[in-house]
C-alpha cells in the first residue's frame, strides 16, 4: 500500500532560500542574541552613525593630518579618494543590484538615519575598508590592526542595525579591499613610500 501523497496547502507559498538568503538568516540569527542589550545597542548604532559619509575616517585622516603640512595635503587626498569610492559604490555598484534592504518590523531601540539607496553592497563596509587601506599608510602595525578593527566593527553595525544583509556586508567588505588597494597603488595619500 502506496502512503497517499500530500500537497502543501494552496495558501502557503513554496519558498526555495538560496545559499546567500540562508547564510544571511544564519548570521541574522546570530546578532538577535545581541539585539535589545545593552551597551551593545548603543555601540553598535553609535558605530553605524559614525560610518555615515564617511565621517569617522574623515576625521581620523585629519586630525592625523595636524602633524604635517604632508599629512594635511595626505587627509584631501584621503577625502577625494572616498568621495570618489562613495560615486562608485552608491551612483553605480548598488543600481546594478537594486536588493531590498532587511525588513524591520519592531521599532530601533536608538535613532539613526536610514538610506535611500539599495542595500548591496554595503557602502559602510566598502568605506571603512578603502580607509584601512589607505590611512595605513606609514601607521605602526598596531594603529593598522586598530583601523581593520574599527572598520570591521562599523561593517557589522550594519547587519545588528538591519540595515544590511550579512551579505551586503561581505560584498562591500570585498568590494572596499579591491578599490583601497586600486586606490592605494594608483594615488597614494604619500608620495613617497
Amino acid at each position: 500500500m502506496t502512503p497517499p501523497e500530500t500537497e502543501a496547502p494552496l495558501d502557503q507559498p513554496v519558498v526555495n532560500h538560496s545559499a546567500v538568503d540562508r547564510f544571511d538568516a544564519v548570521v541574522d540569527g546570530w546578532f538577535d542574541r545581541l539585539r535589545g542589550t545593552e551597551p551593545a545597542d548603543r555601540v553598535l548604532y553609535a558605530l553605524t552613525e559614525l560610518g555615515d559619509f564617511g565621517l569617522i575616517w574623515v576625521l581620523l585622516a585629519f586630525v592625523r593630518g595636524l602633524r604635517s603640512e604632508e599629512d594635511e595635503r595626505a587627509a584631501w587626498r584621503f577625502a577625494a579618494a572616498l568621495a570618489a569610492e562613495s560615486v562608485l559604490i552608491n551612483g553605480i555598484i548598488k543600481t546594478q543590484f537594486k536588493r531590498e534592504r532587511p525588513v524591520v518590523q519592531e521599532p530601533r531601540p536608538h535613532k539613526m538615519r536610514i538610506p535611500l539607496t539599495t542595500s548591496f553592497p554595503s557602502g559602510h563596509s566598502s568605506t571603512a575598508m578603502v580607509a584601512g587601506i589607505l590611512l595605513s599608510q606609514r601607521s605602526s602595525k598596531p594603529t593598522k590592526v586598530a583601523l581593520f578593527g574599527l572598520g570591521g566593527l562599523v561593517a557589522v553595525s550594519r547587519i545588528h542595525v538591519r540595515i544590511h544583509h550579512a551579505s551586503d556586508v561581505v560584498g562591500g567588505v570585498a568590494v572596499g579591499l579591491t578599490l583601497g588597494a586600486v586606490a592605494r597603488k594608483l594615488w597614494p595619500l604619500y608620495r613617497n613610500r
